[in-house]
């Protein structure tokens, strides 16, 4: 852990940095511990406000580990939960409140009576009564000591999206629609996702005691730097934690590298000029100054504050050479190296050639989101490529898509010559329909549903390899059992999925890996799906194809690389866009930032074309993953 407070030049709260969300959990949940003996040791209820998402996760399985094994009460305890959807009853799988007894309240000794959350289902003519009446539980119980916080794309602590005023209280607000469409997964399609919460207010919050906002990976890294060091606003009301006297924020490394002392920690103290910290301030620089790297000036590296840099490794023009003989060298319209070619500087090595190229897909769109391009040029180039999605993708497949299918069947068998031959499907279909009406829009899926929805997506995914010129016997799809098992925020890894990893590894052997999620939200299917692939690697530490495997990180939903991260860019052309466009138009529902991987690709050619690289019309990005 680096603890890093807020006596640093930009940090405006007290910010402690972890190598891991585990690490994180484990401290925040051994204050929690603490706190509730001392106060049970007083004769008083500990009074904690709890969070719902998926960044308090790990600090919850933490909670329940100090119960079973050291032996933590929470008999004196007293809950208040931030925030529920608007509409959902509390039995509903996707309420806070379901989340809640899954995830904490089912595995400790808390008594029912001492948890309260905010009503779903008040009707409306209640709403404000019940949101003053939970104020005032809080007030009667002597207040909050210790208020757990996540934090939304938006800026958001609760529901208190862009807007929400400092001395706001519980209420019923309107969801944003960033907000909406990050929930989207979970209701599969951002259509069924509830238009309005109750949330505590921002004056509720900040009325606790103490305050702790846990946040992970980098999607999460800009709005963090926002609340820690921004203005405080109401645009982004997690910046109201700096008005609050006990107030800290608990981020991992993903979620800390918007940082000033992260990102640029040349404007905070002295710097360990490093390769990649050199490449990084110089293309900041670049940036800055909006002129390519090889028309650097001394002036410039003195005006941007990196007189320390040009004094060690100046003067400029020298430098500015190095830095973009760097950045060339990541271009390479090869990505599994180019036979016979001298390879000194190339990011992939010729040899082998053709090479195995095992691109894994934590869900069956990702790789195409995220390399598409590359597969392409992979295939065109002779490469044995194996496209593998690591899971079945079911629980983002919208109930109309499988409507879709079973009327169609329906349809089919009602015109067919002899309607008989068809009676299975026909009872199928029937059976399909059936359980969408019983179960309604927000239902559980049963195992008939989730299969067929699996087999939409298997179907979209072999057409979208197809498109880029992947057979179908190439298209793997594991259905790892914690991803059938489970649901988004609840899934539970096993020994069971690392062995069908393992096996998929030393079943093809291969010369390359693609893969990602190394950037993700800890408890995401992407994470989850590169962990599983680091252990799978593990097991076959030693075996002569692992020793001699190339990794390669590629960013799907994640915040994209920054040039200095990036190790390999292979460019595509108009064309080998449009194959990729034309290959992402096979999956029926994509989410806003999946739909415009196109545009982000462009922009990654924009910054290499404005650093003073060639000029292309898009590039996609990785950066070489070098296992622990």
């Amino acid at each position: 852990m680096s603890n890093h407070s807020a006596a640093g030049t930009f940090e405006k709260v007290p910010t402690l940095i972890f190598s891991s969300s585990g690490e994180a959990a484990s401290v925040l949940a051994a204050e929690v511990a603490a706190l509730i003996r001392t106060k049970n040791e007083a004769g008083k209820n500990a009074v904690l406000g709890l969070a719902t998402g998926s960044s308090p996760v790990p600090f919850y399985r933490e909670l329940i580990r100090l119960h079973r094994e050291e032996g933590l009460s929470f008999a004196k305890v007293i809950t208040f939960n931030l925030d529920e959807y608007y509409g959902l009853p509390s039995d509903h799988p996707e309420s806070y409140a379901c989340f809640m007894r899954e995830q904490l309240f089912d595995h400790i000794d808390i008594p029912a009576s001492n948890i309260n959350i905010p009503s779903g289902t008040v009707s409306s003519d209640q709403v404000f009564s019940h949101c003053r009446d939970y104020e005032s539980k809080i007030d009667s119980v002597g207040g909050i000591d210790l208020q757990i916080l996540g934090i939304g794309r938006t800026g958001h602590i609760g529901f208190n999206e862009p807007g929400s005023s400092r001395d706001s209280l519980t209420r019923r607000i309107t969801l944003d629609r960033v907000t909406r469409q990050d929930a989207a997964s979970d209701f599969r399609g951002e259509e069924n996702v509830p238009r309005f919460a109750i949330t505590m207010g921002v004056g509720t919050i900040l009325r606790a005691r103490k305050l702790a906002l846990m946040a992970w990976g980098e999607n999460k890294a800009e709005v963090v730097a926002r609340a820690i060091e921004g203005a405080v606003t109401e645009a982004v009301s997690a910046s109201f934690l700096q008005e609050h006297g006990d107030a800290r924020f608990f981020i991992d490394e993903g979620a800390a590298s918007e940082l000033t002392k992260i990102k640029l920690p040349w404007l905070v103290g002295p710097v360990s000029w490093t390769p990649r910290e050199t490449r990084r301030a110089v293309v900041w620089q670049s940036f800055k100054a909006k002129r390519p790297v090889l028309k650097l000036t001394d002036e410039d590296y003195n005006e941007f504050g990196l007189s320390d840099l040009l004094s060690e490794q100046g003067p400029a023009y020298q430098l500015n050479i190095r830095i973009f003989n760097q950045l060339q060298h990541t271009i390479s319209g090869w990505p599994g190296g180019k036979p016979d070619a001298d390879d000194t500087y190339r990011p992939e090595r010729a040899r082998p050639y053709p090479k195995r190229a095992l691109v894994f897909s934590p869900e069956p769109q990702d790789a195409i989101v995220g390399m598409g391009g590359t597969l392409d040029r992979l295939v065109e180039q002779g490469h044995e490529v194996r496209l593998v999605s690591m899971t079945s993708g079911s629980l983002r497949v919208a109930d109309s898509e499988a409507d879709k299918f079973a009327s169609t069947l329906l349809e089919l068998a009602s015109n067919a010559d002899d309607p008989s031959a068809w009676r299975r499907q026909t009872e199928y279909a029937r059976e399909v329909l059936r359980i969408l009406e019983e179960k309604g829009e927000f239902g559980e899926d049963p195992a008939l549903l989730r299969h067929l929805k699996g087999l939409v997506l298997r179907g979209e995914l072999r057409d979208a390899g197809h498109a880029l010129g992947i057979p179908a016997e190439q298209v793997v799809i594991l259905d790892l059992p914690f991803y059938e098992k489970g649901r988004y925020r609840r899934f539970q890894v096993t020994d069971e999925d690392v062995k069908g990893v393992t096996q998929l590894l030393r079943d093809f052997k291969p010369h390359q890996i693609y893969a990602t999620g190394d950037a993700a939200d800890p408890s995401s299917v992407s994470a989850l799906c590169f962990r599983l692939i680091g252990a799978a690697l593990k097991a076959c530490e030693g075996e002569d194809w692992a020793s001699a495997c190339n990794l390669w990180l590629y960013r799907g939903k994640e915040k994209p690389m920054e040039p200095h991260e990036i190790d390999m860019a292979v460019p595509m052309s108009p064309v080998q866009l449009e194959r990729k466009s034309r290959a992402l138009s096979r999956y029926a529902a994509l989410s806003s930032l999946e739909s415009s991987a196109s545009e982000a690709n462009r922009q990654n050619a924009r910054h290499y074309d404005a650093l003073g690289m060639a000029e292309y019309e898009a590039i996609e990005s990785f950066h070489r993953w070098k296992r622990a």
